[in-house]
């Protein structure tokens, strides 16, 4: 047992280290700038909550700011190198009314001013929640758009021109492809079947004539936009890194010890390492079991070896990579169970426990439990469990610390467990119907933080009172993923508005850090080890990485 001498001098010593990463943390915002400058329009004047990018050529990083009160940004000397510089902008209804450039010179700060003008093309420019909002139509009607983010915009929706009888045509194809699709590369799933038939969507392909361009020259709706970022959502940098080609997307994001970003490959056969020091890309290929199948994992997730467990989707096999080797290992689903309605998502990792790990199927909703040691795979469908009469289907497993099995539900909005030992199901509903729930993280304590997708709101679910606590998030924010940070604020990621949320449970204060281009953000990771705490996401539709760092 330490000492009370030693306990008071270890917390003065972690009191003092707190405070030099915090002094260095606020650095940023007092250090000369490289480029700063003012924001400003006619209509306007000078300018708050504008994204201000800065680009060197030949560069993979790009680092943007956003302009406080006073329309003013500046890009900390710290953050942008010598050489030659483009900027660029974001602020809906506004582009900017020349190019701009500059040059930064070591100890020099380039100052320029940035006039904007009004866009001759906001359409473009909307987010996907913009879209839904502008939208006509009721809630059910608009929620059966929140699957089509996963590939592409919803302004392709509104500039198109299908009548009902090719929506209904067009839908049936896409509902062909597997979720690792995206407009550059479709891909087509094994299992036709789980398409259904075009007549089946007749509902949502009349709801879609109505907001398309099928039957008239201009949308009979109002565009509308969200407001720009105030107050402390401006206070942040946000640095992208642009990795691989046009068809990776970065999926699921983890840091190792080393500061190193591993990532899932939606869309490629790779499970990815990249270096935001040296900037150095290593790309691990991953084995093709099935060459007709769709390709591209999903999770990715470290268990208590230090092992990355990922899922191989349409490929039917889970498999581990080793950080310090690179040395991959498979396995596959046994072939009486491997057919083609397989697309293994997850992977429940509390295997130190009994020596198994569960992961599930998307097309049947039946969970699967490998067992390490002797190769045994069980099969469980315990979606059989909840009441009838509806389409119901599991999106992540996830472990607890008895390796019980949590599951949740996306069709309405449960989440289910599985008891480890004794096997039995049991589901909890959602207190807000139809919230559909997505992606979950779970606590020390096993507590489950649970994003509740078409509910725009995160759960908590106390594992032990089976008791469930919802905050709700801005509008439009649909999440994906959330989890907290050591302060004990609720980080998460959205598909629909390129806006990063941070919030404060206790006070319910907001904040939402605008990212400068179309992020179509899925995974969450918060880097605790930064002071402030700092966060990483993936650019699913822009083959990026994504670190954003609050200046407070």
């Amino acid at each position: 047992m330490k000492s009370t001498c030693m306990l008071g001098l270890t917390t003065a010593l972690a009191v003092v280290l707190g405070q030099a990463a915090l002094s260095s943390a606020r650095a940023d915002n007092q250090m000369p700038a490289a480029i700063s400058g003012t924001v400003s329009s006619a209509a306007e004047g000078n300018m708050e909550g504008v994204v201000v990018t800065a680009h060197k050529d030949g560069s993979i990083v790009s680092v943007s700011v956003t302009t406080d009160t006073k329309g003013h940004y500046a890009f900390p000397e710290n953050r942008l190198g010598p050489g030659h510089y483009s900027l660029a902008i974001r602020a809906v209804g506004y582009d900017l009314s020349a190019p701009a450039a500059t040059d930064v010179v070591s100890e020099q700060t380039s100052n320029v001013n940035l006039s904007l003008v009004p866009t001759k093309d906001l359409p473009d420019q909307l987010t996907d929640a913009e879209w839904l909002m502008s939208f006509p139509g009721t809630e059910d009607q608009k929620a059966m758009l929140l699957n089509c983010t996963s590939c592409h915009t919803l302004e392709r929706i509104a500039y198109s021109t299908h009548d009902v009888n090719e929506w209904m045509q067009v839908i049936h194809r896409m509902m062909g492809y597997g979720a690792v699709s995206q407009p550059i590369k479709p891909q087509p799933m094994l299992d036709q079947a789980r398409a259904g038939k075009p007549e089946d969507y007749r509902k949502m392909a009349e709801y879609l004539a109505t907001i398309n361009l099928s039957s008239v020259d201009k949308w009979p709706y109002k565009l509308k936009t969200l407001p720009r970022p105030t107050g402390d959502s401006t206070h942040a940098i946000v640095t992208e890194y642009n990795v691989g080609d046009k068809t990776n997307e970065p999926h699921d994001v983890v840091l190792d010890k080393d500061g190193n970003v591993w990532y899932t490959d939606f869309g490629e056969l790779y499970i990815s390492k990249f270096n935001p020091k040296t900037l150095k890309l290593t790309q691990y290929p991953l084995q093709d079991f099935k060459p007709k199948a769709p390709v591209g994992q999903l999770s990715l997730a470290f268990d208590k070896e230090g092992l990355l467990w990922f899922d191989t989707m349409y490929q039917g096999a889970i498999g581990t990579i080793n950080p310090k080797t690179g040395e991959v290992k498979y396995y596959p689903l046994p072939p009486k169970w491997n057919d083609n309605t397989i697309q293994l998502n997850f992977v429940g990792l509390r295997h130190d426990v009994d020596g198994k790990v569960w992961t599930k199927t998307v097309g049947s909703s039946d969970v699967f439990r490998l067992d390490l040691a002797s190769g045994t795979w069980e099969r469980f469908h315990p979606t059989g469990a909840l009441p009838p009469g509806h389409h119901y289907g599991i999106y992540q497993v996830i472990s607890d610390s008895h390796n019980n099995l949590w599951m949740a539900e996306f069709g309405e909005g449960y989440l289910g467990k599985i008891d480890a030992k004794t096997l039995k199901v049991t589901w909890f509903a959602a207190p807000t119907p139809h919230a559909r729930d997505r992606r979950m993280e779970i606590d020390d304590h096993d507590n489950i933080i649970v994003t509740e997708y078409r509910a725009n709101k995160v759960a908590i679910f106390n594992t032990h009172t089976e008791q469930f606590k919802e905050y709700a998030l801005p509008p439009g924010t649909f999440p994906y993923r959330a989890n907290f940070d050591k302060n004990g604020d609720i980080w998460a990621s959205t598909m629909s508005t390129d806006r990063v949320v941070r919030m404060d449970p206790k006070t319910g204060k907001t904040e939402q850090y605008l990212m400068p281009s179309d992020t179509n953000m899925r995974t969450v990771y918060v880097d605790n080890t930064t002071t402030p705490v700092s966060f990483w996401v993936g650019s699913n539709h822009d083959h990026r990485l994504v670190k954003v760092e609050p200046l407070d």
